[in-house]
């Protein structure tokens, strides 16, 4: 004895093995034997063959109109062993019972299943809704079809090139436009980026980068709204200073200025004057929000996004010749032992007399011209002392650190003559070392001020953002903790308001403290364990790492760019590790297939196979291994 029976929405028809009262147990052609619930049984049967039967019950259920069966079945609920009776017009056989029940079972539109082996008709009304959605179906189905056909020949639908600019970012994975694009890019086994590139969806993979940053950062554009503002700090007292500020040529944000004044002997005031925006922007304001949301300017060749609005950083950019708000730190300090004598935070007016370049001032500005009496260096009276004091700050750190800071890579600028999103544009890589003297003297400022800056929160009770690194650990909290690799107790950004939002909530804090002292901890916008402070950090971090990513990716673009630009086809480079390697005169470190095992610094020399500007990579082989 057989039986048909039901299991998981699949029909089965075994031989029966045993049985009890409510189950069975059954044997498949392959001699394995399972346990089932009389409940899910649809009938026994003597012959043919379970295997036999299904085979020809199905070929038999293929055979049978659908539409004529729905016009002969009962109107109300029915037995299919019944109907089936009926409808073949003798006792069925075993396989005739089951070749209606899978025909029935196959059309859910007309017939709906009631229980085991019961069925009842669609209504009319229900059954004519139910044709239509299925015939709409179809027709979605084979309009998919096609397009994924059109996309797999190379050729962009209208339809999908429509809304090209979302299927990148946030598609909406239930149209039928995403559904073709993806069958089509699994079809291919390609990328979504490269199915785009490859039927002219981006003109070039330069677009495509910049589409896809902007479409998720920026949707409604980099235009800052406009905002009316009063002129900030008029009643402030102007500082009787001479200040310059050191910048790249390219900077339209001067956040900070220096200056020196000569006391007794070999005793001056060093002032780091720092932009105060602060004073217009504030807590919870609608230029907050803004400023807010960007966290920080973002940079890529040929294009800066500000993260204040235009008029904002005109207000308050340290422009020479300009009087402008300023939060100052006054340093008195020994030239000679390097003892810094007292120090003073203030809020005042100040002039920068004139805004110096780095591109200009490089060349003069040498250690040697710096530490030679008497020697040709423009603005002497500015720069030496300020040299002088440096050096001292920067053994003091060396100390804390236990070694000296390595600074002897170069570091690039890109320059292009041409629009930022036009990959023919010509671009210039123009090379810097990290320790030139111009770039250390202004560093060792901002870490100074950054550190004392940091202090002087900690010690009147006041929260800020600290940026700390210890056990090789780079982390940013609310409390005061060192940072090993700098050297400093505490690190505390606050030198660039106009650039990074960390450094403008940190500026609120500090003017609130130079202001009240003591009681600073009551009136500073943000109050101890605020957790707003918490998110701004966690929001940071994000979004910081997010435009660093996107300004290195692009920056790796036009390195490729400027490779085919010079028609190199030979580069030299040295191993970092492994298969890296780092290339001279452009700033790109590479992987090198096959690159045998060598020392960290090894030279060689690669030959260039191709450039993948899309998955911003290049194609290289091993040359020769140059000889030390």
């Amino acid at each position: 004895m057989h039986v048909l029976y039901e299991d998981s929405g699949s029909f089965k028809a075994e031989k029966i093995f045993s049985e009890s009262d409510t189950t069975m147990q059954v044997e498949s052609a392959s001699g394995k034997r399972s346990k089932i619930k009389k409940a899910n049984v649809l009938f026994q049967f003597d012959q043919p063959a379970p295997a036999a039967m299904l085979e020809q019950a199905q070929a038999l259920a293929a055979t049978l109109e659908i539409d004529f069966l729905w016009e002969c079945a009962p109107q109300e609920e029915f037995d299919a062993a019944a109907f089936a009776q009926d409808y073949f017009g003798h006792p069925p056989s075993a396989v005739e019972k089951a070749a209606l029940i899978f025909a029935l079972s196959s059309a859910p539109a007309y017939f709906h299943r009631r229980g085991k082996g019961s069925y009842r008709p669609a209504p009319p009304d229900i059954l004519a809704a139910a044709l239509a959605a299925i015939e709409k179906k179809r027709k979605q189905a084979e309009q998919q079809q096609q397009w994924t056909d059109q996309l797999i020949a190379g050729t962009l639908p209208e339809e999908i090139a429509a809304i090209a600019n979302s299927l990148l970012i946030r598609p909406d994975k239930n149209s039928l436009q995403w559904k073709a694009f993806d069958a089509a890019v699994q079809q291919l086994q390609t990328t979504p980026e490269q199915l785009l590139l490859s039927c002219g969806a981006w003109p070039h993979p330069l677009a495509l980068h910049l589409h896809r940053f902007f479409a998720a950062h920026f949707p409604k554009g980099t235009q800052a709204p406009q905002f009316a503002t009063a002129a900030p700090g008029e009643a402030l007292p102007q500082a009787d200073v001479v200040a310059y500020s050191i910048d790249d040529s390219s900077t339209i944000e001067v956040d900070d200025a220096l200056s020196v004044t000569r006391l007794e002997g070999d005793v001056v005031r060093i002032g780091i004057h720092i932009a105060a925006p602060g004073l217009t922007v504030t807590r919870d304001s609608d230029l907050d929000k803004l400023a807010r949301g960007r966290m920080s300017t973002v940079y890529i060749p040929g294009l800066k996004i500000p993260m204040l609005p235009g008029e904002i950083i005109a207000q308050f950019s340290l422009d020479a010749g300009q009087v402008r708000p300023a939060l100052s730190l006054y340093v008195e300090a020994n030239l000679e032992t390097g003892e810094i004598l007292a120090t003073e935070t203030r809020l005042e007016r100040i002039q920068v007399k004139e805004n110096l370049r780095h591109n200009v001032l490089d060349e003069y500005v040498t250690e040697e011209a710096l530490e030679t009496p008497g020697a040709d260096l423009p603005y002497a009276e500015w720069l030496r002392p300020l040299w002088r004091f440096s050096q001292h700050l920067c053994r003091q750190r060396e100390q804390v650190r236990g070694k000296p800071e390595n600074n002897n890579r170069v570091d690039y600028s890109f320059e292009l003559d041409g629009p930022h999103d036009d990959p023919d544009t010509p671009v210039r890589l123009i090379p810097r070392r990290r320790n030139a003297p111009l770039d250390r003297l202004i560093a060792e400022y901002m870490i100074l001020t950054n550190n004392i800056w940091g202090g002087l929160l900690a010690k009147h009770g006041v929260p800020g953002i600290y940026r700390s690194q210890q056990a090789g650990k780079v982390r940013m909290s609310t409390h005061a903790l060192p940072h090993e690799a700098i050297g400093v107790p505490q690190y505390a950004w606050s030198t660039s308001p106009l650039r990074r939002y960390v450094d403008m909530v940190n500026q609120w804090q500090i003017m609130a403290t130079a202001e009240h002292g003591v009681s600073a901890r009551l009136v500073a916008p943000f109050k101890p364990k605020d957790a707003d402070l918490f998110a701004i950090i966690g929001a940071f971090d994000s979004q910081y790492a997010t435009w660093n990513d996107f300004q290195s990716s692009i920056e790796r673009y036009w390195c490729l760019r400027w490779l085919q630009q010079q028609g190199l086809r030979t580069v030299q480079g040295n191993v970092i590790r492994d298969d890296l390697v780092r290339l001279e005169g452009v700033p790109l470190v590479t992987r090198v297939p096959a690159l045998p095992e060598l020392e960290r610094g090894q030279s060689v020399t690669l030959d260039i196979l191709g450039f993948d500007e899309l998955a911003l990579e290049l194609d290289c082989r091993l040359r020769e291994v140059i000889a030390a």
